[in-house]
């Protein structure tokens, strides 16, 4: 079975998803979409990906003609055609497009910026996939709760409870982002909890977690401060820790003080070092020297690319949703494989 994949929203995550459906034997994109006729269209062309208009009103749609597009229709017309839609539209503004998904008949999943009652359902591939097998939607979660994932859902099945407290230090805005700040200040979230860390809980219930967030003037990562308490008897030791996250898909561990690597910056380019398209790293960055368990205390930090980590996440909700892959990890193989040789390819 190869699954039909339409991308409404082609920018900052939906180029990015494009590339990795294209890089599947298993899926195909069957068009993408613009709002109006933009630079985005020519990397779209480039692709082969066909070009939609996000909107149906006939004078939208012509305006891609006018600027020498093919448009093949509005988004009515792309889900006429597909079998799931990633909608990648910025945040809060997807939700009104759900309806339309439903009335198409087709399968959907929105991203992080969208909340877990649009959907009823969320998705990381390490924490509920079985759970959205089959589903008519969900909701891959945002890079943050995606990056929180990945490390305490292997805790939290060997310990069986985990209670977590965590500060999130967060990029101001994405790179090509020129319109948000803060330039030079250090802006606090002042909704306190911040959402980040609860978001968890709507992959993983039984983690107890709270957070708090801060901005900083830096476009390039997201950083977790996190405290995690275990429980008696965990029989856990830092080195066993190490080992049990090294064994893990999708994240990657490092020793500060033996590569060098020890800020955000030297994370990404360490991605671009070794051939990362876009420079992208879709594994979460943990610092060995970081991680530290005193007696049921664990301390440790962990860095989160905000433009990447969640783009294999999609691939695999795609299986799930579609009910063509039942084991997570098998499918988080399969993806990670595929997108790593297509990558060596262009």
């Amino acid at each position: 079975m190869v699954v039909k994949v339409a991308i409404n929203g082609y920018g900052t995550i939906g180029k990015r998803v494009a590339d990795a459906v294209d890089a599947q034997d298993d899926m195909e994109i069957v068009g993408v979409t613009k709002t109006r006729p933009a630079f985005g269209c020519d990397l779209a062309v480039r692709k082969g990906y066909p070009i939609y208009c996000t909107y149906d009103e006939p004078d939208k749609i012509n305006a891609f003609a006018a600027a020498g597009y093919d448009c093949h229709g509005g988004l009515s017309d792309l889900l006429n055609v597909a079998d799931i839609v990633i909608d990648c539209s910025p945040g809060k503004v997807g939700a009104s497009n759900l309806a339309k998904y439903k009335s198409a008949s087709i399968k959907w999943i929105f991203q992080g910026g969208e909340k877990h009652a649009t959907t009823g359902m969320s998705y990381t591939s390490s924490a509920n996939h079985s759970a959205n097998l089959n589903a008519e939607g969900t909701r891959v979660v945002s890079c943050n709760t995606t990056g929180l994932s990945r490390t305490l859902v292997p805790l939290y099945h060997h310990c069986g409870s985990l209670s977590v407290e965590c500060t999130m230090i967060r990029r101001a805005a994405d790179p090509g982002d020129s319109s948000k700040g803060p330039i030079n200040a250090i802006k606090p979230v002042l909704k306190v909890p911040s959402h980040h860390g609860p978001d968890v809980m709507t992959v993983k219930p039984e983690i107890s977690i709270n957070s708090m967030a801060v901005a900083v003037p830096t476009t390039i990562m997201h950083v977790h401060v996190i405290v995690a308490q275990l429980p008696d008897g965990h029989n856990l030791t830092t080195e066993s820790i190490i080992d049990m996250w090294s064994q893990e898909p999708r994240i990657i561990l490092m020793s500060g003080a033996e590569t060098g690597i020890t800020t955000t910056a030297e994370v990404m380019e360490y991605a671009r070092d070794i051939g990362r398209k876009w420079g992208d790293l879709h594994e979460i960055f943990v610092w060995r020297d970081g991680v530290k368990l005193e007696g049921n205390t664990l301390y440790y930090f962990q860095a989160i690319h905000q433009e990447s980590d969640v783009i294999p996440e999609n691939i695999d909700a795609i299986r799930a949703l579609m009910g063509v892959e039942d084991d997570w990890r098998a499918s988080v193989a399969k993806t990670d494989d595929a997108i790593a040789r297509y990558n060596n390819i262009l």
